[in-house]
């Protein structure tokens, strides 16, 4: 054996691809991959990756949607923290390109909901939806950020929603932060509904 460990009849690292050294390694998100998330904490296998209950719990406690909205779904997260809802099962892992709606980003210190979620399933809330009038949902949906000084309900992402035809329908997500909305709609997804 050389002094730089090798095996001087083979050029080999003797230690490389022990199964010591895989085993060390906690297994990691794949970005090219849906992968099912676990249904409880004991289940997880991915480090810091959130579990099925907590992901129901989280829409549950901050905008108020019963967990049976999400009975038929499954649960799924492509590359690190972008969640996916699926009505429907299929076996993990899944090669695609998406699956179903994403609904959610969680590798950070607050959970954002994606637009389509809140649009798809926001009907659904009875916490943290502020209401805008005609002029405050048009500026919402242009993008811009406005004072908005009555809202007495929680900081962080809001539903931001609108009555249309006698019922209230989401827009999208806003940051309320300070007596600001903060309009979180994406620039592709911005209009004009001035007349």
């Amino acid at each position: 054996m050389s002094d730089d460990g090798t095996d001087s009849s083979d050029g080999t690292d003797p230690d490389a691809g022990s199964a010591a050294a895989s085993d060390a390694d906690p297994p990691e998100n794949d970005s090219h991959r849906f992968d099912r998330l676990p249904a409880t904490a004991g289940d997880r296998v991915v480090p810091g990756r959130p579990t099925r209950n907590e992901v129901i719990e989280w829409w549950d406690d901050r905008y108020g949607i019963p967990p049976s909205t999400w009975e038929s779904h499954t649960f799924w997260e492509r590359g690190n923290g972008k969640l996916w809802a699926f009505a429907g099962d299929v076996v993990s892992p899944v090669d695609a390109e998406g699956l179903g709606l994403r609904i959610l980003r969680t590798r950070q210190e607050h959970w954002k909901p994606s637009t389509n979620a809140v649009q798809r399933f926001g009907p659904e809330a009875t916490r943290n939806v502020v209401t805008l009038d005609g002029e405050e949902a048009a500026r919402f949906a242009r993008g811009d950020d406005q004072d908005l000084p009555r809202w007495d309900g929680d900081w962080g992402y809001v539903i931001a929603a609108h009555d249309i035809a006698g019922g209230v329908e989401p827009i999208g997500v806003g940051l309320y932060l300070h007596g600001e909305l903060r309009s979180t709609v994406p620039k592709g997804r911005r209009e004009d509904l001035r007349s």
